[in-house]
């Protein structure tokens, strides 16, 4: 996985990128009908209910447009929330809150969807030793907000990006001439660029499955598209070689049922992918 200090460069590309997006040359609005000197408080008010996050996050965002800005924290991320909860007060420079007001509600909401969503998988998971991770499928040019979302909702994060990870899936291993191939040409890159990362490598079918532990070096194998059966018997011919990692159109339905096959994790797309924004408002006081 990146450092700290990997991820808090992320955030700050993520809040440079989305300041100048949307305020460009200036918010002419506020600027205009706005005293330059004005002080002002608002507050940010929750009309749905759910998990919180991004928390944190906005007061990064706020700090980073006007560091005088003071934010008073009521709630905090993972905490459940309800229609009528007020997160925090946010009060200062009243140009400078609204200069912050969308970037902190669009990724407040959409980090609060991906938390609840998590943390519901999560609860569907209670009682098995599987963990629910995510995936790379995230919102170009956010990933590292969406995964942040993810954890404070109880999930685990998987590889955030392509350089942190040898992950050989379906391609790979047809690209490269089969399983043992790829592996092979995976392990002697990473010695000839010493690099000191994972491998891990999906499997089709039982027959893959047991080239894949035939090779040594490898950290997970992921069982991908199996039926329940099948899942169970690759679990048991995989033992304590290497950990296991179900994928493949799991959804709430199912997801009990493979994490009672014995998996270590399952990935879910979803989770970044398919949710709805969580309903939040920042009004003045």
């Amino acid at each position: 996985m990146i450092s700290n200090a990997q991820f808090e460069k992320e955030l700050e590309l993520i809040i440079s990128n989305a300041l100048r997006e949307d305020v460009g040359d200036g918010d002419h609005t506020s600027l205009s009908c706005i005293s330059s000197i004005a002080q002002g408080k608002a507050k940010l008010l929750v009309k749905e209910e759910g998990i919180i996050a991004g928390v944190l996050f906005a007061k990064q965002v706020f700090s980073f447009v006007d560091n005088s800005l003071e934010i008073e924290i009521f709630i905090n991320d993972g905490e459940q929330v309800k229609y009528g909860d007020v997160v925090f007060h946010i009060s200062g420079n009243s140009q400078s809150i609204l200069m912050a007001e969308r970037l902190v509600l669009n990724a407040m909401q959409r980090m609060s969807a991906i938390a609840t969503k998590t943390a519901f998988f999560v609860d569907l998971l209670k009682g098995t030793k599987t963990k629910i991770l995510d995936t790379r499928k995230t919102t170009p040019g956010i990933r590292a907000i969406e995964k942040w979302a993810v954890k404070i909702g109880g999930g685990v994060n998987h590889r955030f990006a392509l350089y942190d990870m040898v992950m050989i899936k379906d391609n790979h291993i047809d690209f490269a001439g089969g399983i043992t191939e790829a592996i092979n040409k995976a392990k002697l890159y990473l010695l000839e660029k010493k690099l000191d990362i994972n491998i891990i490598v999906e499997a089709r079918n039982l027959e893959e499955i047991r080239e894949i532990i035939s090779n040594k070096g490898i950290h997970r194998i992921i069982i991908d598209n199996f039926n329940y059966k099948d899942t169970k018997e690759a679990v048991k011919l995989i033992g304590e070689t290497c950990l296991t990692e179900s994928s493949g159109g799991i959804n709430q339905k199912t997801i009990r049922n493979y994490a009672e096959c014995g998996v270590d994790f399952i990935s879910s797309g979803a989770l970044t992918h398919s949710v709805s924004n969580l309903d939040l408002s920042l009004k003045a006081i």
